[in-house]
């Protein structure tokens, strides 16, 4: 987390948007992944003010790419609370935090402790792992998260506590790693029980993950003469809410190729790419079969569509599936027609 510029004057308590944004980013994420995507962020909505005032495609495209779009939504609508219910300014205690839109427990210890110096527990994967590790917790993730808050509570310094909770995460992170943690670096080594087991990297103890269905779908790829790619915008709320993207099917286990004509945006001579779209998200994996066409200059999109000139399309909340999908389609109509 220190890789990340929270400060702007040496000596300064770091600024609380600053934490709050990249906390939120940092969630499900690493910070190597996060890191570009937030110093973007940043130089595009400088303060929480400027944020609350974005329009919300603009904060999707900012986003886009970095996944777990409802994080983006949250922001967005945690940054109109700040502006309109603490006069720009963020509450100071956890209580507070908890009380903003898309704030959590972690997010809310995270930026009291860090940003305010709190004595609050901050605790993340990683904080999870170090806890587990050095007291040796057997109850099984999520249920084992009161007691390793105890844990962490009982541990916190009066003194800095937002330097402890850094040096918390950052030890997660660096060294008590999942696979081959550096146990001979590690500051607690001693006093650790796994280490002391041999047992390290069988903490924190899990549920087995359950592997969601494959889902199946079609995805079309409509080019206007002009140039100009046929979009729509997904419902705000779901599965990359808010987020652009071509006209799809709906996506199923049971989906049946045989009928993606009547999925169809328009009803145009559509080519079927040979290769699907692969896709995995947290719950499922799945395939998307391209299927791409052409259209005169003078088409019209369907209600709730619209053609965006290829130029323009790097200004779209395109998620990375939809850049995928784009990428085949466009190479492929590229490509000129084989030979009969």
């Amino acid at each position: 987390r220190r890789a990340l510029p929270w400060r702007s004057v040496a000596g300064e308590r770091p600024d609380p948007y600053r934490v709050w944004a990249s906390e939120i980013m940092l969630q499900q994420t690493t910070v190597t992944a996060v890191k570009p995507y937030y110093e973007r962020f940043m130089a595009r909505f400088p303060t929480v003010k400027a944020l609350a005032e974005a329009q919300s495609e603009e904060v999707m495209q900012a986003w886009a790419g970095l996944g777990y779009y409802s994080r983006a939504r949250n922001l967005h609508a945690c940054a109109k609370a700040v502006m309109e219910g603490h006069r720009g300014r963020f509450p100071d205690t956890e209580e507070g935090l908890r009380a903003l839109p898309g704030i959590g427990a972690y997010t809310a210890g995270a930026v009291a402790a860090i940003a305010f110096d709190r004595p609050a527990a901050a605790v993340d994967g990683n904080v999870e792992r170090v806890m587990s590790r050095l007291f040796a917790i057997e109850q099984v993730l999520p249920g084992a998260r009161p007691l390793i808050r105890e844990k962490v509570l009982a541990l916190l310094p009066r003194a800095r506590p937002g330097d402890f909770a850094q040096a918390l995460m950052d030890l997660g992170a660096t060294i008590c790693t999942p696979r081959n943690p550096a146990c001979g670096l590690c500051p607690w080594r001693e006093p650790c029980r796994a280490r002391a087991e041999g047992t390290q990297e069988t903490f924190p103890r899990k549920a087995p993950k359950k592997a969601g269905a494959t889902r199946y779908g079609a995805a079309f790829v409509l080019v206007r003469a002009d140039g100009a790619v046929l979009l729509r915008t997904r419902p705000a709320k779901g599965l990359l809410g808010g987020m652009a993207e071509v006209p799809t099917s709906d996506w199923r286990a049971d989906y049946e190729l045989d009928g993606a004509a009547q999925d169809a945006p328009l009803p145009l001579r559509w080519q079927r790419l040979p290769m699907p779209v692969r896709h995995v998200f947290t719950h499922f994996p799945l395939e998307l079969t391209v299927l791409v066409g052409h259209a005169p200059a003078a088409a019209e999109p369907p209600w709730g569509m619209r053609f965006t000139a290829k130029a323009r399309l790097t200004e779209e909340p395109l998620p990375s599936l939809m850049q995928k999908v784009l990428e085949a389609g466009l190479a492929a109509l590229r490509r000129p027609p084989s030979a009969p």
